[in-house]
C-alpha cells in the first residue's frame, strides 16, 4: 500500500510555458526544496536569483543536438523510478550516485500551437518533445513515491499539500496527478499521430492504432439530460471556425446541447459563401428547422423564420455573415438560445446584451465545406471514424433524368435544397422555394414519412403567415438519399412540388423516374448521397 505522504525534497523543472514559474520555484525553495532545472528553465530561475542545479550535474553530460538530448539518462530516470523501500533500488542509487527526484515539474514543447499556427513540416518536427514525456511517465508511473506536475494550474495545489503535511504531498493528490500527466502525454501523442496521418494521406482504415486527444474547454454542468456528466474538448491542429474556436461575447455559459446544436447550426450555414448571399440558419435539436438566402441578413433570418416559427423558439441562430443591428433586432424578437456568426457590430452586440442569457459567438470566419477532416462517434466496446462528408453539390454533375428538364430557377432551388439536405437527420426531406427552405422533414424512419411531414409543415408555415396555400406549391424538393419507392416522390408531387433533387441509384429508380414524368415533375440525379444519422 502506498505511504500516504510524500516528502519532497527535490524537484526537476524543465517547462516550455513559463507562466507562474519563477514564483512556484521561488515557494519550493522557501520550503527548502533543492532544484534541478535544463536550459531555457535554468536561465530563467538563475535570472531570477535561485539556486538551481543544472541536470547535467545529475547525468554528467551536457546538453547536446540543439537540446534533443539532455535527460535521457538514468542519473534522471533512476532518480523518478526508483521505489523509495525496495532495497535493491536503493542500493543502485547508492552505487551509482544516482540522487531521488520526488516532484517533477514539466510541460511540454507547443507542438499543437505550432501546429495550429501552421507552420512548416521542419518546425512541427523540433516541436516534438521527446525527454519531456519520458520523464512525466516515468514519474507518473512511480506516483506512489513521485509528484509529477504538467499543468501550471497545479502549481497552488502541490504548495497547498505541502504546508498542509509539513513538506509532503498525499497519496490523492500524487495519483490525480498521475492520471493528468498520462492523459496529457496521451493527448499530446494524438495529436502528433493525426498531424502524421494527414501528412501521409492515410486513410481511416489504413491506420492500426488510433489515437483521440483533446484539451478542456469547459466543464459542462450536465450532458444531454441531467444525470448526465459533461465536458467539452478542443482537438489539436489547424483550427476549424466554428463553435470550438468561438469568442462568446456575452451570455449564460454553453450547455451540452447548445454546443452540439450551434455546430450544427454553424457548419450548416458554412455551405452558403458569405461573397456570394446572405444567409441565415436555424437550429433546433441539431437540425435546420429554417434555412434562407437574402439580399441581407434581415431578409435571410425572416424568411428562414418563416418556414417553421414555432421550432425556431429556443433555437440556434447562425449568420454566415457579420451580425448587424438590423438583423440583432429582428433576431432576439424571438427567445433564442446563442446566435453565432463570423463577427458582430458594436450596435449589435449592445442589442444582444439587453438580453442577458442570450449567448453571441463570433468566429472570425465561416467553414469551409470541402476542407478534409473526419468524424468521430462511439459505440458500445468502440468507436468509428469516417472523413467528413465534405461533397458539395456545387461540385457535382446534376443528371437529368425525365422528360421535363428543370428551369434555371428550379435548378437554383435544387441545388440550394440538396446544400440544406446535408445537414438534415436521415432520413430527409426539404422543401425550398427561392432560395429558402419551407418544409423539412427530419429523422424518421421511412423517407415517405418524411416526405408527408415536410407537406404538413409546408401548409402549417402557410396558415402562420396567412397564406391561402401550402408553402409548397410550387416548391423543390430535395432527398438526402434515393427514394426507394415512388410513393415519398408522389407525396411530394401532391403536395404541389415541381422539380426533384436526389442521389439516384435505387433498384427502382425507373419506376421512380416515371412516377415523376407521370406527375410532371422534372427530377436530377446527383449521384452523392448524404445520410446524417
Amino acid at each position: 500500500m502506498a505511504s500516504d505522504l510524500s516528502r519532497i525534497s527535490r524537484a526537476l523543472l524543465s517547462v516550455s510555458d513559463k507562466t507562474g514559474l519563477v514564483e512556484f520555484a521561488r515557494a519550493l525553495a522557501a520550503r527548502g526544496v533543492t532544484l534541478v532545472s535544463t536550459g531555457g528553465t535554468h536561465r530563467a530561475l538563475t535570472d531570477a536569483g535561485l539556486t538551481v542545479t543544472e541536470v547535467s550535474d545529475l547525468t554528467g553530460f551536457p546538453e547536446m543536438m540543439d537540446g534533443r538530448v539532455k535527460t535521457l539518462h538514468p542519473g534522471v530516470h533512476g532518480g523518478l523510478l526508483a521505489v523509495r523501500d525496495n532495497p535493491e533500488h536503493q542500493a543502485a542509487m547508492l552505487a551509482h550516485g544516482i540522487a531521488a527526484i520526488d516532484l517533477l515539474v514539466v510541460n511540454l514543447y507547443p507542438f499543437e500551437a505550432t501546429l495550429a499556427a501552421g507552420k512548416p513540416a521542419s518546425e512541427c518536427i523540433e516541436n516534438i518533445d521527446i525527454g519531456g514525456p519520458a520523464m512525466i511517465r516515468a514519474a507518473a508511473k512511480n506516483h506512489k513515491d513521485v509528484a509529477v506536475v504538467v499543468d501550471v494550474a497545479d502549481y497552488a495545489a502541490v504548495l497547498a499539500d505541502l504546508d498542509a503535511h509539513d513538506g509532503a504531498v498525499t497519496f490523492a493528490t500524487r495519483r490525480r496527478l498521475a492520471q493528468k500527466a498520462y492523459a496529457r502525454t496521451a493527448s499530446y501523442d494524438a495529436a502528433i499521430s493525426t498531424w502524421l496521418a494527414g501528412e501521409i494521406a492515410a486513410a481511416p482504415e489504413a491506420q492500426t492504432f488510433r489515437a483521440l486527444g483533446g484539451t478542456l474547454a469547459q466543464g459542462l454542468r450536465y450532458g444531454e439530460n441531467p444525470h448526465m456528466k459533461a465536458a467539452f474538448y478542443r482537438t489539436a491542429g489547424a483550427p476549424r471556425p466554428g463553435v470550438a474556436t468561438a469568442r462568446q461575447l456575452q451570455g449564460k455559459e454553453l450547455s451540452y446541447n447548445n454546443i452540439n446544436d450551434t455546430d450544427a447550426a454553424f457548419e450548416a450555414v458554412s455551405e452558403f459563401d458569405p461573397t456570394r448571399t446572405a444567409a441565415v440558419v436555424i437550429v433546433k435539436h441539431a437540425n435546420p428547422c429554417g434555412v434562407a438566402e437574402g439580399a441581407d441578413l434581415i431578409e435571410a433570418y425572416e424568411r428562414a423564420l418563416r418556414c417553421d416559427p414555432v421550432s425556431a423558439f429556443g433555437g440556434i441562430v447562425a449568420l454566415n455573415r457579420t451580425l448587424d443591428a438590423e438583423a440583432a433586432k429582428k433576431i432576439v424578437e424571438v427567445f433564442t438560445e446563442v446566435i453565432i456568426a463570423p463577427d458582430a457590430t458594436e450596435e449589435a452586440v449592445a442589442i444582444v446584451a439587453a438580453k442577458k442569457n442570450l449567448r453571441l459567438l463570433t468566429t472570425g470566419g465561416v467553414a469551409d465545406p470541402r476542407s478534409p477532416g473526419q468524424a468521430w462517434r462511439t459505440v458500445a466496446g468502440g468507436f468509428l471514424v469516417q472523413d467528413r462528408d465534405n461533397a458539395v453539390v456545387d461540385d457535382m454533375p446534376l443528371k437529368v433524368v425525365t422528360k421535363r428538364a428543370p428551369t434555371e430557377a428550379e435548378l437554383s432551388d435544387l441545388r440550394f435544397a440538396f446544400r440544406v439536405a446535408k445537414h438534415v437527420k436521415s432520413n430527409a426531406i426539404v422543401y425550398a422555394k427561392d432560395g429558402a427552405t419551407v418544409g423539412i422533414g427530419a429523422g424518421q424512419m421511412s423517407r415517405v414519412d418524411s416526405s408527408r411531414i415536410a407537406a404538413w409543415k409546408a401548409a402549417e408555415a402557410a396558415k402562420a403567415a396567412g397564406l391561402p396555400e401550402s408553402l409548397a406549391r410550387g416548391a423543390v424538393v430535395a432527398s438526402d438519399a434515393f427514394f426507394p419507392f415512388a410513393d415519398g416522390l408522389l407525396a411530394a408531387a401532391e403536395a404541389g412540388a415541381t422539380a426533384v433533387i436526389q442521389p439516384g441509384g435505387s433498384m427502382r429508380d425507373d419506376d421512380v423516374i416515371r412516377a415523376a414524368d407521370e406527375a410532371g415533375l422534372a427530377m436530377v440525379l446527383t449521384g452523392h448521397r448524404h445520410f446524417r444519422h
